[in-house]
């Protein structure tokens, strides 16, 4: 039997990924690009619904509003942020393998040369085959306009972050918010790393869900506290194990920062961070006031004080919880089959509310009318759920197939449909079987993905 140890269940699951229908490597009949993925049809599922499970939380609340800012910014707004002079990493290359490697990274490093696969870059270094380290800006630069040259040089961004305080104002005016309140948005970053590892882990483009919090100076270490709490729940409420998330307090904040704690997921290659809580001050207010000459101060009409707020971020990567939320699901159990035996399957056990498909529906055999009832079912689902119709093979292998995806219920049509018009549903988890009327098939699927 093989052994299942940390390296070779992230293999299965990034063959699963592919295989289902989760994630695929970028423009693969190309050989790929490194860092770029793409996610396929029960990727995009699951990551909207891990997105719509973080907007609901965020926005539907009295305090904080939405935006969709665009990714291309004045490029003022990059040196007021920082990220032109702050905004990079140290950069080594190996002269005889040609690798490039963050000087900060050696020893986890392995060399990319097919001349060099698998040797560890640390005896690159021994050996003094390394340049100098240098600085490598990680943001992506383009032009705007037919003029390639420094008057014409924009940035994709590199996070949502700014477009927020850029439109600090504009929000809180026209919402008519007072402090405190907070701006959220979601929306894809580009960072050009240097080297990309670990999946979704680490990669090139990405998607980010950010809310900052907008605060009266002096209340910000209590604003703080309360959005730590809030977003080590929201992970936990769906479904993440708890044992496996931790706080990770920074020895070396930002330049940005008066603190920050991370929330750690154990990966099977070790933790790694999916959410940052920042407590940024008043620094990015204040420096877009410097930079653009626009004050950025909030006036306060009943106690007519005008001050710049403080900020209170939550930065998490969509990419990030939806390949914790895929990894965290990931079971292999035994499980009973038609003859009394036991196999293994591999399951999926996501939040019901982030399931890509939440039902499938089975005609038992293809005859006896079973397939048009199935069908008519199905019709009568899809406008409320995403269903998947399967006639394939054995009911048992048919599970399994669902069970891999982590669809939550699976209804049957069986001969006693035909007398009593009720189906057979399984659930995912405890495999338990029930009889449900046909009519009550979608009320019931409402009752069961309620909040």
């Amino acid at each position: 039997m093989a052994i299942n140890t940390d390296a070779a269940i992230m293999d299965k699951i990034v063959s699963l990924g592919k295989r289902r229908g989760f994630v695929f490597q970028s423009s693969e009949i190309y050989g790929g690009l490194n860092g770029c993925w793409d996610y396929g049809p029960l990727g995009v599922e699951l990551l909207r619904n891990v997105k719509e499970q973080w907007w609901q939380a965020m926005t539907y609340r009295v305090d904080i509003e939405g935006i969709d800012a665009a990714i291309l910014m004045h490029p003022k707004v990059w040196e007021a942020s920082g990220h032109v002079e702050n905004f990079t990493d140290p950069m080594v290359d190996c002269r005889e393998c040609k690798a490039r490697f963050r000087a900060d990274q050696i020893e986890e490093a392995a060399c990319g040369s097919p001349a060099y696969k698998g040797r560890k870059a640390s005896k690159c270094q021994a050996e003094g085959k390394f340049t100098e380290a240098r600085q490598f800006n990680l943001m992506f630069k383009t032009f705007i306009g037919p003029m390639e040259d420094s008057s014409a040089v924009v940035f994709l961004r590199p996070e949502t972050a700014q477009g927020i305080y850029v439109n600090f104002l504009n929000v809180q005016s026209s919402s008519r918010q007072k402090l405190p309140f907070g701006i959220a948005q979601i929306g894809k970053a580009f960072r050009n790393e240097i080297n990309t590892k670990n999946f979704l882990f680490r990669t090139r483009e990405f998607e980010q869900m950010e809310m900052q919090f907008f605060v009266k100076p002096g209340s910000d270490v209590e604003w703080f506290e309360y959005w730590k709490e809030q977003r080590l729940q929201w992970f936990v409420d769906l479904g993440l194990t708890r044992e496996k998330l931790r706080w990770l307090m920074p020895d070396k904040l930002a330049h940005y920062a008066k603190a920050a704690a991370d929330i750690e997921y154990e990966f099977p290659f070790g933790w790694g961070e999916i959410e940052g809580i920042h407590n940024r001050t008043d620094y990015d207010l204040s420096r877009h006031e410097q930079f653009s000459g626009k004050s950025m101060k909030y006036f306060n009409e009943e106690t007519k004080e005008r001050f710049t707020p403080f900020i209170i971020e939550t930065s998490a990567g969509a990419s990030r919880a939806f390949m914790a939320f895929l990894v965290d699901a990931y079971r292999e159990e035994e499980a009973p089959t038609a003859d009394g035996k036991t196999e293994i399957r591999s399951v999926m056990k996501f939040h019901r509310r982030l399931a890509p498909i939440k039902a499938a529906v089975f005609p038992l055999v293809n005859r006896d009318g079973m397939p048009e009832i199935a069908k008519k079912i199905e019709a009568a689902v899809r406008p409320h759920f995403r269903v998947f119709y399967d006639d394939s093979g054995a009911v048992g292998r048919r599970y399994r197939r669902q069970d891999e995806i982590g669809t939550p219920y699976c209804f049957t049509v069986d001969s006693q449909s035909l007398v009593d018009q009720t189906v057979t549903v399984r659930e995912r988890d405890s495999m338990k079987q029930e009889r449900v009327s046909m009519d009550g098939i979608v009320g019931f699927l409402r009752d069961a993905f309620a909040p």
